[in-house]
């Protein structure tokens, strides 16, 4: 693996920078998705500023020596942390960087977590599974749910399970 990754709270400076990386992580999920940029070529990317304006919501930029590598984007939903958004770029996957991150960020916030992937989207799946393995042993459930406002679409897949709590707790 290249150098440990460093992730550092977002801030309206940062904004700039994450719509940028951001046009990369639609394109990615475009091939699962089905979505196409805009008239002027991009993507939509209004989700960056509710997440640095948000008080229910963080964001994390990592960063690889001074390299933007990616981002992590939470909200609080209620008594779960949500991990809405992950971004890694191409040139650092499968290296170990993305699995480190993970850790990282839901050991630093132990309790109960859930994320959604598309079914089509295999390598999420299994890498996903695998963290939540890592973290809550074979306590983690996956579920279909219905994408908002997009009943055209295959239902995404909600990964839930909980990190430094009895295994009780994420049942």
């Amino acid at each position: 693996m290249t150098s440990h990754p460093r992730l550092e709270a977002l801030t309206a400076s940062d904004q700039f920078l994450v719509e940028n990386l951001w046009q990369c992580y639609q394109h990615d999920l475009s091939e699962f998705r089905g979505s196409l940029p805009g008239p002027d070529g991009r993507y939509k990317n209004s989700r960056v500023a509710v997440y640095l304006s948000s008080k229910d919501r963080s964001a994390y930029l990592i960063k690889v020596d001074e390299a933007p590598a990616g981002f992590v984007m939470i909200r609080e939903d209620d008594d779960t942390r949500v991990l809405g958004e992950f971004f890694v770029v191409r040139p650092l996957r499968r290296q170990g960087l993305g699995r480190t991150v993970a850790t990282d960020v839901f050991s630093s916030h132990p309790g109960r977590w859930e994320l959604a992937f598309q079914e089509a989207n295999q390598r999420a799946g299994r890498f996903w599974t695998d963290i939540a393995t890592r973290l809550a042993g074979n306590t983690w459930t996956v579920t279909p749910r219905p994408v908002p406002e997009r009943p055209d679409s295959p239902p995404d897949l909600w990964l839930t399970f909980a990190v430094g709590q009895s295994n009780a707790a994420s049942s």
